[in-house]
């Protein structure tokens, strides 16, 4: 009865006729200011940008003027190519330098290139001798022209931009054999830099200049006959409007891409940036979503008379009766609610289970990019008996590797151009090894050497060898 009467009070006393059951509306609506009101817009979900296989767009002045119409004469001999690959093209291309550039500034992006960057050039290289001559003297000569050119310090800068755009270039700072510095004559830009005290004499290195791939881009490279030392490999850049021939520039590209994609990458490689751009996005989304579950973990239930936005109303007493819990919510406030028509009570969301979800979602960057969590992020491995050791020494050889693949023959050149600045010549018997990243600690060294000594006794006992071939090696520490 008390439902009947509810119902001949809301109903107007000039109640127009029941509409046929088709046409009648719901029972329960909601007005659109009343939607308004609750209306609470979703987050936006981090997209991905998509790749074109095209020529990429560089910076402004970069192509010259008057070279823009045979760089555009190029293009277009490249159209069928650029056609026959984007039939299976999923716009994974090269998603150009201004965006990686800003991906930079993100630490999730950033720290994976940097981290790189710095364990290729954290023990560096050693210079060695083949033969048994004494070389000493000269050996000294160039490690102190590499510290005056930091040369160590320039090969870092250029994985990390490697690992962040994909390319890098490193400039040779010369002067002309009429003493004019390189980059000030057009013309010596465009010739070959040959390694001959002819072309560079003595004193003539004036340093090493790594430059942002964003200003340079490829002029001249064959693209008909996969024979030629050329095809698909530049023979001149433009740095900034300034032709440039390709031995002024060594070329750091640790992730080559294969020739029907280099010419949409510029001529540079994968970017490490761009490898992890999925897993990044997913690690910002889990890590905004578990912030905003923790954010609202507990959810004010309110159970009150819902009839006034039910019916099509603004319901602007229920938006009051919720405004006043709102003022006053607070652990030292009380909350009082009608006895008959309402209650409130809390519903909680359960968190466990959030930091294993966490985790997982950041363990991805680090298979990505091989480094081991310890070394990328700073977190221990987790568990009874737990260490990173075995995925360092990994991570180390992996290291080691790159460092063979990407920097053996520029630092060899460097080290040529080293030697005619400071003598003259080119001596062949120099060479260098990368240094191993693993060191043994004090206490393992020390065991290896009770090792060798134990053994040496043995030896000298069985008279293997005599005490005085066990001497030496130990002398000679």
């Amino acid at each position: 009865m008390k439902l009947l009467d509810w119902i001949l009070r809301r109903t107007p006393a000039t109640a127009p006729a029941a509409e046929p059951a088709a046409r009648r509306e719901p029972g329960m609506k909601n007005s659109l200011e009343a939607l308004g009101r609750a209306n609470v817009p979703p987050a936006e979900p981090v997209a991905a940008p998509v790749g074109e296989f095209k020529r990429p767009e560089v910076a402004p002045f970069v192509i010259p003027d008057d070279k823009k119409g045979a760089v555009l004469a190029m293009d277009e001999t490249m159209e069928p190519v650029y056609a026959y690959v984007s039939e299976a093209f999923a716009g994974m291309g090269f998603i150009g330098y201004p965006y990686l550039a800003e991906l930079s500034q993100r630490p999730e992006s950033r720290k994976m290139p940097d981290v790189i960057s710095k364990e290729m050039t954290r023990k560096w290289i050693k210079l060695e001798v083949k033969g048994e001559d004494d070389k000493s003297d000269k050996l000294e000569v160039i490690e102190k022209a590499m510290r005056r050119h930091r040369l160590r310090a320039k090969f870092r800068l250029a994985a990390l931009q490697d690992g962040l755009f994909g390319r890098s270039q490193i400039y040779i700072d010369v002067k002309t054999p009429s003493g004019v510095l390189a980059w000030a004559d057009p013309d010596e830009l465009k010739s070959i830099l040959v390694k001959s005290p002819a072309k560079i004499a003595k004193g003539a290195l004036v340093g090493f200049k790594v430059i942002d791939p964003v200003w340079t881009t490829p002029y001249l490279y064959n693209s008909d006959n996969p024979m030629r030392p050329d095809f698909y490999n530049p023979t001149s850049w433009f740095v900034l409007g300034r032709q440039v021939h390709s031995s002024r520039l060594l070329n750091i590209v640790s992730r080559e891409v294969p020739d029907l994609l280099k010419p949409s990458y510029n001529f540079g490689g994968m970017s490490m940036t761009q490898l992890a751009i999925p897993n990044v996005n997913n690690w910002l989304k889990t890590r905004q979503a578990v912030a905003n579950l923790i954010d609202g973990f507990s959810v004010p239930l309110f159970m009150t008379n819902m009839a006034s936005i039910l019916s099509g109303d603004t319901g602007d007493d229920v938006y009051r009766r919720v405004d006043v819990f709102n003022r006053v919510r607070t652990n030292r406030g009380a909350w009082a609610v009608d006895k008959e028509s309402e209650d409130f009570r809390f519903e909680n969301v359960p968190l466990s289970g959030l930091d294993a979800l966490q985790n997982q979602s950041l363990e991805q960057l680090s298979v990505v990019s091989g480094i081991p969590l310890v070394k990328l992020m700073g977190i221990s491995p987790s568990g009874l008996n737990a260490t990173a050791d075995g995925e360092i020494r990994v991570f180390y050889d992996d290291m080691h590797s790159a460092q063979e693949a990407v920097f053996r023959d520029p630092i060899q050149s460097c080290l040529e151009l080293i030697q005619l600045s400071e003598f003259g010549e080119i001596d062949p018997d120099i060479t260098f090894s990368f240094v191993p990243l693993w060191q043994l600690s004090e206490k393992e060294q020390a065991e290896i050497r009770k090792l060798d000594a134990d053994t040496g006794a043995v030896l000298i006992e069985s008279s293997a060898i005599s005490p005085q071939e066990e001497r030496e090696p130990v002398a000679a520490g």
